[in-house]
C-alpha cells in the first residue's frame, strides 16, 4: 500500500493511496491510523514529504559502481553520515542552491527506508520486520563543501532542501531488486538496481540498530549508484531551472525543480 501526507484546508493530513484516489486517515499512518471513509482525487492533492523523520541516517559508498567511479575501495562496514531534518522537502518543492555553496551541487538517487517500529540491536534475519516501507530520495550534496573545504560531510549534505522525499511511502516492494534511476532535464544520469548494493537493506538496519535506537519514522538513505555529477568529465552540477527526477522501481517518481537562493536578510 501507499501512504502520503498532503495539505488540506485543516492542515497537514495523512492518507492512503487507492489508485487515483486518496483515502484520508485520522492520525499518522505509522501509528495505526483509521480511515475516514472520504475519497479525494489524488490529482487535486498538494502532496508534502510523506513523513517528518526524527532522524535521517545516510550511507556513503554503498553501490559497487559508485565506489569504482570514485576510485574508492569497497568499505568493510557501512559508512554513516547524518543529514539535518531541515533538509526534507516533498515532491514538487524546489531544491535551493545555497548562496554559501551554489556552484557544485549534485544529485544522488537513493532508495530510502522508513522504519516502522523502534529497533535496537536487531538481527539481520529480523531486520525487515522493523521496516514500514520505502520511498524515493535525493541526497543532494554540495560537493565543494563536502569534498574540499570541510573535513567531514555534514555541511555539504545538510543545506535546507537537500533531502527531497516522496512522493509516498510504499509498503509492498522488494528492496533487494528495485531499479534506481535519476534524470536531469529528462536525460538519464544514473541507472542501476539495488542488487548492486554492497550492504543490503537488512544489513543496514541491523548495523545501524547496533549503533543507536532507530525510532519509528527514521529514514535510512541506502546510498547512490554510479553516474553522479562530480565524477563526470566534464562534471555536471545542478543549475537554477533544472528539473531532477528520482525513480525507484516499485515506488514511483519524485520530481523537484532547482532554484537559486534569494537575497538573505542575514550576514
Amino acid at each position: 500500500m501507499r501512504y502520503v501526507r498532503y495539505l488540506a484546508s485543516s492542515g497537514r493530513r495523512c492518507a492512503r493511496v487507492d489508485g487515483e484516489m486518496l483515502i484520508p486517515l485520522v492520525g499518522d499512518f505509522l501509528d495505526h491510523a483509521e480511515e475516514t471513509g472520504e475519497r479525494l482525487p489524488l490529482s487535486d492533492a498538494k502532496l508534502l514529504a510523506p513523513l517528518a523523520p526524527p532522524n535521517i541516517l545516510a550511507i556513503g559508498l554503498n553501490y559497487r559502481a559508485h565506489a569504482l567511479e570514485t576510485n574508492a575501495s569497497f568499505p568493510d562496514a557501512p559508512i554513516l553520515f547524518i543529514k539535518a531534518n531541515t533538509t526534507v522537502i516533498g515532491p514538487g518543492q524546489p531544491i535551493v542552491l545555497p548562496q554559501m555553496a551554489p556552484d557544485e551541487v549534485d544529485y544522488e538517487a537513493e532508495l530510502a527506508v522508513v522504519i516502522g517500529k523502534a529497533a535496537r540491536r536487531v538481527r539481520v534475519e529480523d531486520a525487515l520486520d522493523y521496516v514500514f516501507g520505502y520511498t524515493c530520495a535525493n541526497d543532494v550534496s554540495a560537493r565543494d563543501a563536502q569534498l574540499r573545504h570541510d573535513k567531514q560531510w555534514a555541511r555539504g549534505k545538510s543545506f535546507d532542501t537537500f533531502c527531497p522525499l516522496g512522493p509516498w511511502v510504499e509498503t509492498g516492494m522488494d528492496p533487494a531488486n528495485a531499479a534506481v534511476v535519476s534524470r536531469l532535464n529528462g536525460r538519464v544520469m544514473q541507472e542501476s538496481n539495488t542488487g548492486d548494493l554492497i550492504f543490503s537493506v537488512a544489513e543496514l538496519v541491523s548495523y545501524l540498530s547496533r549503533c543507536m535506537t532507530l525510532l519509528p519514522g527514521t529514514v535510512i538513505m541506502t546510498g547512490t549508484p554510479g553516474g553522479v555529477g562530480f565524477t563526470r568529465k566534464p562534471p555536471v552540477f545542478l543549475r537554477a531551472g533544472d528539473m531532477v527526477e528520482i525513480e525507484i522501481g516499485g515506488v514511483g517518481v519524485l520530481a523537484n525543480q532547482v532554484v537559486a537562493e534569494g537575497p538573505s536578510c542575514g550576514n
